[in-house]
């Protein structure tokens, strides 16, 4: 296919995707603009005490805090894995680093401020600067309206033009609330992982969000007890956090084996359930086990829903029960293809690196030097795609689920022109996933994949020459 002139391109988010797209699409030759409401990139690894108005997170006017992360969370892939694929995600012997082979979210916001400014992409980013409507012009087009508060009394707003519009905003702002039956009577308090940051708050006779400014009164009991739902990792760090101060913790997981209520091992106040079944007005909490609690709060570690407020399409591109769709290969919706576009919808997948090939692709079929299939054929693979999951009783709401399926980056790679994912990440991931099952306490600090290790840092020689000189295994 032949290569088209350069396009002027808005990307929506300064976050690793975001931050992976400019670089791509520069490469590639286009004209980038990278939009970012807050006032530093990192998207989702900007780490804030602050959190919503509102502990749940539904109400439509509450203050907004965009960032998910708790103060003590780690990483839960080595490090090894998590970098993009040309800049490793290496310990460096700057100050104030994270050494750890699973460090905190420091170290990641570090790296990626290292990557922006080893690649000169700062200077595309708009700061501070708020996308609030993003739509098709006649003239085929793209109009993205901004505003920027320059202070308290003034706020600027900017209406643009652009050839194409890369949507890189995240999925980790808009929380998902389980659908509990007695809720509407249950008297106890909610909160989403969202909102969580420190287990302090969960001790004796102290408001839930007290390190903030907030509504909640104070709990006159001696120790709270709390139900956590959920069983992907946030839920299972926060649990056996908050177990070192609370009275007692429960589990509720879809995932629960049989023969529950359990004891977790190593810890006395700590248990696992299967689903609530209902909540009552006296406080109570059934499950599906048979077995029930009187509980002060019920923590909804439950995951997010995509979130595009900005984004009008007519109906065209929707989010229904979490799919965001139609999207041909989780990216392109056939019907604007390929002048908009989306990056980071796939979910358990190693998430830079698919960002990474994702931007390859999209800059690729921007310039013209990748050819995209005809609307037609897009849509009749994504219906090929939704009757699959159909067929498969796979639930609509996880339709970007990529569990181990990482053959879709080795497309991507293909599409691209680019060399396959290593065979060692993938290695590696695979070992990552199940020690995080059946080593919850220790994965992040004892392993045993050195061989991979060192297959990874010979790979990043040629990105780093000096580092077999500056790391040594660390933990």
């Amino acid at each position: 296919m032949s290569q088209n002139s350069p396009k002027n391109v808005a990307v929506i988010g300064a976050g690793p995707a975001g931050l992976v797209a400019a670089r791509e699409l520069q490469r590639e030759g286009h004209i980038v603009v990278v939009f970012e409401r807050e006032n530093q990139l990192g998207g989702t690894w900007i780490y804030t005490p602050h959190t919503d108005s509102d502990p749940i997170g539904v109400d439509p006017n509450r203050r907004i805090v965009h960032s998910s992360l708790y103060s003590s969370l780690r990483v839960n892939l080595p490090r090894e894995v998590m970098g993009f694929r040309d800049y490793p995600f290496v310990a460096t012997k700057r100050p104030n680093r994270d050494p750890r082979r699973y460090p905190g979210h420091r170290e990641v916001l570090d790296y990626l401020n290292d990557f922006a400014s080893d690649f000169g992409h700062i200077e595309l980013v708009r700061f501070g600067t708020e996308v609030g409507y993003v739509g098709l012009l006649e003239n085929g087009k793209w109009k993205v309206s901004s505003r920027k508060s320059e202070n308290d009394d003034h706020v600027v707003f900017v209406n643009e033009e652009y050839d194409a519009v890369v949507i890189c905003n995240g999925r980790f702002t808009e929380p998902q609330i389980a659908d509990i039956p007695g809720i509407e009577v249950w008297p106890g308090k909610q909160i989403h992982s969202h909102n969580y940051r420190v287990p302090e708050p969960f001790r004796d006779q102290v408001c839930v969000m007290c390190h903030v400014h907030c509504s909640l009164e104070r709990f006159n009991v001696s120790k709270l007890v709390i139900v956590v739902i959920g069983a992907a990792t946030s839920a299972s760090d926060i649990s056996r956090e908050i177990a070192e101060v609370a009275k007692e913790v429960h589990i509720s997981s879809r995932s629960a084996l049989s023969g529950t209520p359990k004891k977790v091992h190593g810890y006395e106040n700590l248990w696992l359930h299967s689903m609530i079944e209902a909540v009552g007005i006296d406080g109570g909490v059934n499950f599906h086990d048979g077995s029930k609690v009187h509980a002060d709060i019920i923590m909804h570690c439950t995951g997010y829903k995509y979130h595009f407020p900005f984004l009008e399409t007519n109906g065209i591109v929707t989010v229904d029960d979490n799919r965001v769709g139609p999207l041909y290969k989780h990216i392109f919706p056939p019907a604007f293809a390929p002048s908009l576009s989306f990056v980071g919808m796939p979910w358990k997948l190693i998430p830079f690196p698919r960002c990474e090939l994702q931007s390859k692709w999209i800059a690729g079929v921007l310039s013209g030097r990748i050819s995209l299939l005809s609307k037609e054929d897009m849509i009749a693979d994504i219906d090929a795609f939704y009757s699959s999951l159909d067929t498969s009783c796979i639930p609509k709401r996880y339709t970007h689920n990529m569990d181990f399926q990482l053959d879709y980056e080795d497309w991507l790679a293909a599409e691209c022109g680019s060399p396959p994912p290593e065979k060692w990440r993938k290695e590696m991931f695979f070992i990552a996933r199940e020690k995080i099952k059946t080593q919850t306490e220790i994965y992040r600090d004892q392993w045993d994949d050195d061989d991979l290790i060192i297959q990874a840092h010979q790979d990043f020689v040629q990105f780093i020459p000096e580092l077999p000189q500056v790391q040594k295994l660390s933990t």
